[in-house]
């Protein structure tokens, strides 16, 4: 009876993850090292209505994926990465908005001992509040410290984990007397799968902005190789243009040639008065343009007083 059952379980198991993988066409493969029962009840409250947690063992997630492959072959991608405790987040809303949430619900936890660091942990200077009596505790760690008023004071910051190395004894031990709780723990993000593409979720990070910058960079790099190398290009006509257009003001500028374009400029070459009054114009009407609004609202707020003053009424009538 209990074989039957757990048959039973793992059939429905693989029938739920089918459904999910075709329902939905993306999904978070996460990490959930450190995540406790409680804290994962409240990521699966956080994202209700909006995304699907799926654990599992590893082995009965690829077996389910590989039977899968004939519908859609493009989940032998997914298999790779399905190694060491993770899960699936599955969604069908804004990615970016799905891991804000996953993000916004990591806690703080205590440094433990033997634990692997995330990162790399820094105590701050600042008085402990712990008497002298502990002064050979920090002096094994190599902690420069001095009695300040009867209490241990840490003269400077101490890098006292790196991150990737196991947590000492003593470190989780000092990190615990001085409530300093270093490391988070939540779903950590390892693999995004959206229609048939699995990429690193840094790249949820990367803006409009972002690739039209990376683009204009390439079209300056196609610009600037085209003119050096003398092959014109849809990136490099322009410049073309105006370098050549550049070299014609120039001959006329030397020349007695003439045409419509460079009337102006042979103009301010023969009477350079006039190219000096144009500037000067030019730096006056700025200063009054920025000025422009003060100057109304100052009339208006003169307009105003004097409104008041019409009404016809004094202070003691």
């Amino acid at each position: 009876m209990v074989k039957e059952d757990k048959a039973a379980w793992k059939s429905n198991y693989f029938v739920r993850i089918v459904q999910l993988l075709d329902d939905y066409p993306k999904c978070f493969l996460v990490g959930v090292d450190n995540v406790g029962s409680r804290q994962m009840q409240q990521i699966r409250m956080a994202v209700r209505d909006k995304a699907v947690l799926l654990m599992g063992k590893n082995t009965m997630i690829r077996k389910a994926i590989r039977g899968h492959l004939e519908s859609n072959p493009a989940l032998e991608k997914l298999l790779p990465h399905i190694r060491g405790n993770v899960g699936f987040v599955f969604t069908k809303m804004d990615l970016l908005e799905i891991r804000q949430i996953l993000e916004s619900n990591r806690v703080a936890a205590p440094a433990k001992a033997g634990a692997l660091a995330p990162l790399d942990v820094v105590v701050p200077a600042q008085n402990t509040g712990l008497g002298p009596e502990k002064t050979s505790f920090f002096q094994a760690l190599t902690i420069p410290t001095k009695i300040s008023r009867g209490t241990i004071e840490i003269m400077s910051d101490v890098k006292l984990i790196t991150g990737g190395d196991k947590v000492g004894a003593s470190e989780a031990t000092l990190l615990n007397m001085l409530k300093i709780s270093p490391f988070t723990y939540g779903l950590s993000l390892a693999q995004v799968y959206d229609s048939g593409t699995i990429f690193d979720p840094t790249i949820l990070d990367i803006t409009d902005d972002d690739l039209r910058k990376r683009f204009m960079d390439g079209v300056c790099n196609v610009a600037a190789l085209s003119l050096a190398i003398g092959y014109p290009t849809i990136a490099s006509v322009p410049h073309s243009i105006i370098n050549g257009f550049k070299n014609l003001l120039a001959v006329a500028a030397a020349t007695e040639i003439n045409f419509k374009e460079a009337a102006t400029m042979k103009e301010f070459l023969a009477d350079p008065s006039k190219l000096a009054a144009l500037q000067a114009a030019a730096v006056v009407t700025a200063p009054a343009a920025s000025a422009g609004p003060a100057v109304e609202k100052k009339k208006e707020e003169s307009e105003e007083e004097q409104s008041d003053e019409d009404m016809g009424f004094g202070l003691f009538d």
